[in-house]
């Protein structure tokens, strides 16, 4: 039991860990301090409810539909392209870069958050059918310490990255940092998009 829960633990870090939509989004409001609590917990609390969806079967459901995988790709594309276009403009007013200010509404936050996680097909492609898949091979006594491992590392992660870039918030308070970091997260998101757009 406890081999199949470290497994699924590495293989959900293995997932998570890279320059994604959510990572960015949870950095930047990380080192903002703004509403970071709340995009945590979505994070946290959809990822958890996609691995457990993926191991109940949901997985093959979404290998049945890929009209439905094709829509939410555009979809993504759509979104991505706009939230670097939001990214480049907050680099552009340096005088609207400081953490202790609250620029985005905690509704603003909200839908950007569930945006980012719902409509990326990245998500159901590693969350949902690769974890889901995985999980199912784990034989009957190995399932579930398997996903509860994949929940672990989402987790994990996600708090880390989230109140790790908040600790280095006191360090980086010049416009000029908070400029550039903007600039950078709109052209990974931009990279993502296009990567997703050419499939």
């Amino acid at each position: 039991m406890l081999t199949h829960l470290v497994t699924g633990l590495l293989t959900g870090w293995s997932l998570i860990i890279a320059v994604g939509p959510q990572n960015a989004l949870l950095l930047r409001q990380g080192i903002r301090r703004e509403h970071l609590g709340v995009v945590v917990a979505i994070c946290i609390v959809a990822d958890v409810l996609l691995i457990a969806a993926g191991t109940v079967g949901i997985g093959a459901i979404v290998l049945l539909a890929p009209w439905a995988l094709e829509v939410l790709r555009w979809l993504g594309v759509a979104y991505l392209l706009w939230f670097a276009w939001t990214s480049l403009k907050s680099a552009r007013d340096a005088t609207g870069l400081k953490a202790d200010t609250h620029q985005r509404s905690l509704k603003s936050i909200i839908v950007t958050t569930l945006a980012l996680t719902f409509l990326n097909p990245g998500v159901y492609i590693d969350t949902v059918v690769m974890l889901g898949n995985l999980a199912n091979q784990q034989g009957p006594d190995g399932v579930w310490p398997f996903t509860f491992g994949a929940m672990l590392g989402s987790i994990s992660w996600f708090l880390v990255i989230g109140y790790g870039a908040r600790g280095l918030s006191r360090y980086l308070g010049r416009p000029r940092v908070w400029q550039v970091l903007d600039v950078i997260i709109a052209v990974v998101l931009v990279l993502l998009a296009a990567r997703l757009a050419l499939g």
